[in-house]
Parts: structure tokens; C-alpha cells; sequence
């Protein structure tokens, strides 16, 4: 497989159902942001994690491959014939245990943080932030654009990187900064 197919050169690409469309194009643009959240999950894992954490990020890694796949693919005939693209209510259920047990190792929050601490803390806060940047362009592509479960998931996955990243910093012994 080669990496160029200069079927990009003028500023179109290819999404899943052969249609093409700008590189601009909200759609394109939405999944992009995607890519560009898995990519601060991979600084993140880089920075050094425990084995159960580094194994959430990759597992989230995967779902986002699948999120992408679902949002280059229009007319929705992909995620039912390949089971690693879809995403559900199981999915959203499973951020919310994660959620659920990060928190228990955490002090009850009483206050803003400021993003930072350790560096896999500061990646993860940083990787909130595109994932919230990348809700926003879902949500831009309209209502109907996408399954409600993939904004929710979305939306759970956001508030999960807030924890991870709380949690990152209290597992480093280093202490959130409070505004």
C-alpha cells in the first residue's frame, strides 16, 4: 500500500462511501479534530502511564478509529457490517464506569484546576480540550448528522480525560492546582 495516491492534490478526498468531498468540508473536518485527539492520547500514553490507564487509552485510541470511521461514512453502512467501528450505548455506559472508578481514587473536587501537573496530565487536558473542539464539529454537521449515541459518547469521553487527567497527577503524587 503506498502512503501518497495524489488523489488529494486537488483538494478533495474520498469518504467511506466513495463519494468526495473537500478536505474542508465539515464532515472531514469533524473527524479530523478525531485523528487529532487519538493523536494526544498516543503523547499521553508516551508520557508514561500505569498499566491499567495505558491500556484505557488505548482502548480509547481504538474507539476513536472507530468514531472517525462513522463520521466519513455518510450514509451509515459501514458500522453495521464492521463490529470494531461501531460505537453505543454500551460504549457511553462503559466511559461511565471508567469515570465512576477513576473518581473513587480522587479527592471530591471542590474547585476549577488549572490544566498541567505532570506531563501525561497536561497531555490528557490537553486531549479534553480537542475532544471538546471535536464535539463541537459533530454537533456542527447537524442534527441527524450522526447516531446520538456518538455525541454522547463524545460528550462522556470529555468529562473521562478531565478525571484521567486528575488522576494522572494524584497516581505522579503531584497535586492539581486549584484557581
Amino acid at each position: 500500500m503506498k502512503i501518497y495516491t495524489r488523489g488529494g492534490d486537488t483538494g478533495q478526498t474520498a469518504l467511506l462511501d466513495g463519494s468526495r468531498v473537500a478536505k474542508a468540508d465539515p464532515r472531514v473536518e469533524a473527524y479530523g479534530h478525531v485523528d487529532e485527539l487519538s493523536a494526544a492520547l498516543g503523547l499521553a500514553r508516551a508520557a508514561g502511564q500505569d498499566r491499567a490507564l495505558d491500556a484505557w487509552l488505548e482502548h480509547l485510541q481504538r474507539d476513536l478509529l472507530a468514531l472517525g470511521a462513522q463520521l466519513a461514512d455518510p450514509r451509515s453502512r459501514i458500522a453495521g457490517r464492521v463490529a470494531r467501528a461501531a460505537l453505543g450505548a454500551a460504549d457511553v455506559a462503559r466511559l461511565e464506569q471508567w469515570i465512576d472508578a477513576a473518581d473513587a481514587e480522587l479527592p471530591p473536587l471542590t474547585r476549577f484546576v488549572l490544566p498541567g501537573g505532570s506531563t501525561a496530565a497536561a497531555a490528557l487536558h490537553l486531549s479534553r480540550t480537542i475532544c471538546r473542539r471535536a464535539e463541537r464539529h459533530i454537533v456542527a454537521l447537524g442534527e441527524g448528522a450522526v447516531a446520538p449515541d456518538l455525541l454522547a459518547y463524545v460528550n462522556r469521553l470529555s468529562d473521562l480525560l478531565f478525571v484521567l487527567a486528575r488522576l494522572a497527577n494524584a497516581r505522579a503524587g503531584v497535586p492539581d492546582q486549584e484557581w
